[in-house]
C-alpha cells in the first residue's frame, strides 16, 4: 500500500515538473487536479442539473446567449488569427512542427494562443449548463458531454507539455469551424423568427467532419515519418479523433438521414 502511495506521489510529481516551465504558472497550468475539479462539477451539473429544473420552468436567457454566443464567436474569431498568422511568421510546417519552446517572441505567441485555446474549453462548458436551464435536455447527449469534458483535458495536457508545434494545425480549425457554430447559436438565440435563416445546420455537420478528418491526416502522417513531436501525443490525437468521427457520423446519420427517412414514411 505505502509502495502504491509512493509511485503514485512520484508520478504527480513527474506530472507537475516535467511540463513547459514558460507556461507552468499559467492559470489552471501547473497542475491537473484545477481541471479535475472544473470536469467533475462539469459531470455534477450534467447529472443532477435536470432534477433539479424538473418542476421549474425554462429559463429564456435570450440577452445572456447572445452576449455569450457572440463573444465566443468573437474569441474564435482571434484565435484562429493568432494561430493562422503566428504560424505563417514562424514558418511553420503543415507536414511535421516541433515545439518551439524558446522565449522568442513568436514562441510566446503561439503559446498565449494555445492557452487561450484550451481556456476557451473551460468556457465552453456554459454551453451544457445553459441547455440544462432551458430544458433543453436532448441536446445535452453523451457525444455532447464527451466532446466537451475531453477536450478540456486535451488541451490541459497541449498547454502543460506541447504549447505549439503540432498542435496549432488542431487549434486554428476548431476555431475557424467555431466562428461559424457560435454564429449559428447566436442567430438561433435570437428568437424563432430566425429559424429560416438556419438551414446550414447539416453543412455546419459537416464542416466539423471534415475538420476531424484532417485533423486525423495530419496527425497519422507523422506516426509514419521522423518528426521531432512527441510521437505520443499524435497517437492520442489521432485515435481520440477517430472516436469524434464515428460519434459525429452517427450523430448525422440519425439526424439528418435516417430521421428524414423515417419522417417520410
Amino acid at each position: 500500500m505505502a509502495s502504491t502511495w509512493e509511485k503514485t506521489k512520484e508520478f504527480y510529481n513527474w506530472v507537475l515538473e516535467s511540463g513547459d516551465p514558460r507556461t507552468d504558472s499559467w492559470f489552471l497550468v501547473h497542475s491537473p487536479l484545477p481541471v479535475t475539479f472544473l470536469f467533475a462539477s462539469y459531470l455534477f451539473v450534467v447529472a443532477l442539473g435536470p432534477f433539479y429544473m424538473c418542476h421549474r420552468k425554462p429559463l429564456k436567457l435570450r440577452g445572456l446567449l447572445i452576449a455569450y454566443n457572440l463573444a465566443m464567436m468573437t474569441l474564435s474569431s482571434y484565435m484562429f488569427y493568432e494561430f493562422l498568422v503566428t504560424s505563417v511568421l514562424a514558418n511553420y510546417s503543415y507536414l511535421c512542427q516541433p515545439v518551439d519552446y524558446s522565449r522568442s517572441e513568436l514562441g510566446m505567441r503561439m503559446a498565449r494562443v494555445c492557452w487561450w485555446f484550451f481556456f476557451s474549453k473551460v468556457i465552453e462548458l456554459l454551453d451544457t449548463v445553459f441547455f440544462i436551464l432551458r430544458k433543453k435536455q436532448e441536446q445535452v447527449t453523451f457525444l455532447h458531454v464527451y466532446h466537451h469534458g475531453t477536450m478540456l483535458f486535451n488541451w490541459w495536457s497541449g498547454v502543460k507539455y506541447v504549447p505549439g508545434g503540432q498542435a496549432f494545425f488542431i487549434g486554428m480549425l476548431n476555431s475557424f469551424v467555431h466562428i461559424f457554430m457560435y454564429g449559428y447559436y447566436a442567430l438561433a438565440s435570437l428568437g424563432p423568427q430566425m429559424h429560416r435563416y438556419l438551414w446550414w445546420k447539416r453543412y455546419l455537420t459537416i464542416m466539423q467532419l471534415c475538420q476531424f478528418v484532417a485533423i486525423a491526416v495530419h496527425s497519422s502522417y507523422n506516426l509514419f515519418a521522423e518528426c521531432p513531436f512527441p510521437d505520443g501525443f499524435n497517437i492520442a490525437v489521432f485515435l481520440y479523433i477517430l472516436s469524434l468521427i464515428a460519434l459525429f457520423l452517427h450523430f448525422y446519420y440519425w439526424t439528418y438521414t435516417r430521421g428524414k427517412k423515417e419522417k417520410l414514411t
